[in-house]
């Protein structure tokens, strides 16, 4: 399996060896757009690889604080109560950058930077960039992807 991921479609492909692509997705990445230096709240673009899968058996909606449940479960009505939250939600795959210099080690590393994929509120409008960094997903798709990918898997992220 290999996942590419297209910054300007804002479209995540999961490719099977053998076969080409088998799965699209709709994504929202940064709203800054593409880059790679830590707090520049970008995607970083570049080849990647699945560094730890989070959140495997946890109820849809469980929100993620540091990659630990809250105990919470989201609802419209706790996003309201808590506006400004940056949503983290369902499961996590967790990039960590494969090019020393460029996404990995010192002031770009994508692991460092805690860059994501993972779910999302329903509500958050996807094939639109919106991020603080992370690639978010619908947590339909995220669910479907996260059981067909493993740790190691390969993700490069295109601008």
């Amino acid at each position: 399996m290999r996942i590419a991921v297209s910054i300007p479609s804002q479209e995540l492909e999961l490719y099977e060896d053998g076969k080409g692509m088998i799965r699209r997705y709709w994504i929202s990445s940064a709203r800054n757009g593409a880059g790679q230096i830590n707090g520049s709240f970008c995607t970083p673009l570049g080849k990647h690889i699945i560094r730890a899968k989070i959140g495997a058996g946890q109820p849809v909606n469980t929100v993620f604080v540091r990659r630990r449940p809250t105990g919470e479960i989201y609802t419209p009505c706790l996003g309201r109560s808590f506006p400004g939250r940056d949503w983290i939600l369902t499961r996590i795959l967790w990039l960590s950058g494969s090019e020393p210099g460029f996404n990995r080690l010192g002031k770009v590393d994508t692991m460092r930077r805690y860059i994501y994929i993972h779910g999302s509120p329903d509500t958050v409008e996807m094939g639109k960039p919106g991020s603080i960094g992370c690639i978010r997903m619908c947590n339909r798709d995220l669910l479907e992807l996260f059981d067909m990918v493993n740790a190691g898997t390969q993700v490069d992220i295109g601008g």
